[in-house]
């Protein structure tokens, strides 16, 4: 082994102030194989759920899935790691099953446990310096294949078993509250798909499923051209000369990048247009609502600060609707402007296309209602959304601080 070489982290718990030292893989990790003797021997781990699992705990499905012939696969138990010797060297897989005792997994997947080291860690310890060297370790020209021996060879930095333990209980907890954050906000996320299936109406109906007392009137078939003056945005040319902008402006050049960005609601705009840009393009000097016909073709936005518009928008002029009720509708509606474009292409919106669009709408009261609701069940998904994203900037941060 190489002479061990002292380093400390800049973070770390009280009572620790030993120095981490530099050692083998091979000095913890521990070989084992047991392959299946019978089909379907225990749960099989599909190449559908080990996509995306990358340096994170699986979960067997509980039950038996029939594959053409997984005798002679290894056997994941729980609590084992494993990871792909081959191409896609660094996924790490561990599996944290608390209902099923094992499961199986390909042979391209060799399995090993621990001595001497915390798992928790040991997760941590690959993200942060261990998946860096496993491309350099892996050989071949076409797949690159990482042997468990070389595996074994890589050298990284290591605490005392107890520091190990302490560091791998904290980042546990703080990803179980992580993924408590992530389960209610998928939930809330779910709550809403099931409430606008149910408030706006379907299949030819001319009222929804579920409404607001006091209302019985049936929906109105409209086309959007009638509820608005639907014209579009403009650019300056050429977009990439510096005379159009100016960060010191107070009108804001609104991007196709800040759609995504910012789910539609738009609250700032770091690129500023110039006054002389302001002349070349449409400025929303108040919220309008805006449709996205280029990149994120479909997806609607409320501009809530002072915008030039790109021409890669649609703007809602002198609307006689309730902005957040249509903002709910176009979201919803997004996925069939699909029926636009050819099979394999991108879907091309016009102005025209969007004016002829119809719509079935209730009376003004109402649109009013709905809007509200679901402006409210947005908040309250954007305000669990920045909790988790600060959880995620949390773990991050302590991730860089806790390991050398």
């Amino acid at each position: 082994m190489k002479d061990k070489q002292a380093k400390y982290p800049q973070l770390r718990f009280k009572g620790f102030t030993d120095p981490w030292e530099e050692r083998e893989l091979g000095d913890f990790v521990i070989d084992y194989v047991e392959k299946t003797t019978t089909q379907n021997q225990f749960p099989v781990l599909t190449s559908s759920q080990q996509q995306g699992i990358v340096l994170q705990e699986t979960y067997f499905a509980n039950r038996q899935v029939t594959t053409d012939n997984n005798i002679g696969y290894y056997v994941l138990p729980r609590g084992y790691f494993t990871f792909r010797n081959r191409s896609d060297n660094d996924v790490f897989i561990f599996n944290r099953n608390d209902l099923i005792d094992k499961g199986i997994i390909s042979y391209f997947y060799p399995v090993f446990t621990l001595k001497n080291s915390d798992s928790d860690f040991f997760l941590k310890r690959i993200n942060n310096g261990i998946k860096r060297q496993v491309s350099i370790q892996a050989e071949g020209t076409g797949q690159h294949v990482l042997s468990m021996k070389k595996f074994k060879n890589i050298i990284s930095m290591f605490p005392s078993l107890e520091e190990q333990e302490k560091i791998g209980s904290f980042f546990k907890q703080l990803d179980n509250t992580i993924a408590l954050h992530q389960r209610k906000l998928d939930l809330l996320k779910e709550q809403k798909k099931g409430y606008l299936q149910k408030m706006f109406p379907k299949n030819g109906a001319k009222v929804p499923e579920l409404r607001f007392a006091g209302f019985a009137d049936a929906w109105e078939e409209r086309k959007l051209g009638e509820l608005a003056n639907i014209v579009r945005g403009a650019s300056p040319r050429p977009i990439q000369d510096p005379k159009w902008f100016d960060k010191d402006s107070d009108i804001g050049w609104l991007r196709i990048s800040d759609v995504t960005e910012q789910d539609g609601r738009i609250r700032h705009l770091e690129q500023r247009i110039s006054k002389l840009g302001q002349e070349k393009t449409r400025v929303l000097m108040e919220p309008h609502l805006l449709l996205s016909i280029a990149a994120t073709v479909g997806k609607p936005l409320v501009n809530y600060v002072k915008t030039g518009v790109h021409d890669g928008f649609l703007i809602f002029l002198n609307p006689v609707f309730d902005r957040e009720f249509m903002f709910q509708w176009l979201d919803m509606f997004r996925p069939k402007w699909k029926k636009y474009g050819q099979p394999g292409s991108q879907v091309n919106l016009n102005s025209e296309l969007v004016r002829n669009q119809e719509i079935d709408l209730p009376r003004i009261e109402e649109q009013q209602q709905i809007g509200s609701f679901f402006k409210q069940l947005d908040d309250i998904i954007a305000l669990h959304q920045r909790k988790l994203d600060l959880l995620k900037e949390q773990k991050k941060g302590f991730l860089q601080n806790m390991f050398v």
